[in-house]
């Protein structure tokens, strides 16, 4: 009874052909890459991430923009994905990679801690609204990370690197954003 009646869609849907012809086919051929610092690196269809296991939640969600919306979403809590990758010791953030592209092109992209992703509301949002996630949504994969404001919560998500430090990414501010206007590295909710 929470859920808003209407939850505003943000960012652009990927034009990449790569995602097109996935989203054609349903994303019965999509891949989520995991590696970087990992003892374990692996690809990942949708049908394996969803036999890893689910959980849902009601959260609202806050956006830099000025909006707010109530949705369920369901998925793979992230701390159930690092157990199977199994992080290195140096590994203290996780960038999420995005078939979208940022506002003044290029690969859209940010990161996490370690620690922050071991949030017991941090998971891989395969649902909203109890249905598959929606390509305005970020089909077929989204992060969820309560804590943190809309923008951190990268859509279409193609791959995930575990590294050391966000030196290595971007202009290494830590994502897409950050990088290239002035955003504080802490913009917890």
């Amino acid at each position: 009874e929470d859920i808003s009646p209407y939850f505003w869609p943000n960012g652009k849907i990927p034009t990449s052909d790569e995602w097109r012809d996935l989203a054609a086919n349903n994303f019965q051929d999509y891949r989520l890459r995991v590696g970087g610092l990992v003892e374990n690196p692996v690809e990942l269809s949708l049908d394996e991430l969803r036999a890893m296991g689910k959980k849902t939640q009601v959260t609202l969600h806050h956006c830099i923009q000025g909006w707010s919306g109530i949705a369920e979403w369901g998925g793979l809590p992230m701390v159930e994905l690092m157990a199977l990758v199994r992080p290195k010791p140096g590994a203290r953030r996780a960038v999420f990679y995005s078939f979208g592209e940022g506002g003044e092109g290029g690969i859209f992209y940010d990161s996490h801690t370690i620690e922050n992703l071991t949030h017991s509301q941090s998971l891989l949002a395969y649902e909203m609204n109890y249905e598959p996630l929606g390509e305005q949504h970020g089909a077929p994969l989204r992060l969820r990370v309560e804590n943190q404001l809309g923008f951190k919560m990268v859509k279409w998500i193609r791959s995930i690197e575990f590294i050391e430090s966000t030196r290595s990414i971007g202009e290494g501010e830590g994502g897409y954003n950050e990088d290239h206007e002035y955003f504080g590295e802490l913009a917890n909710i």
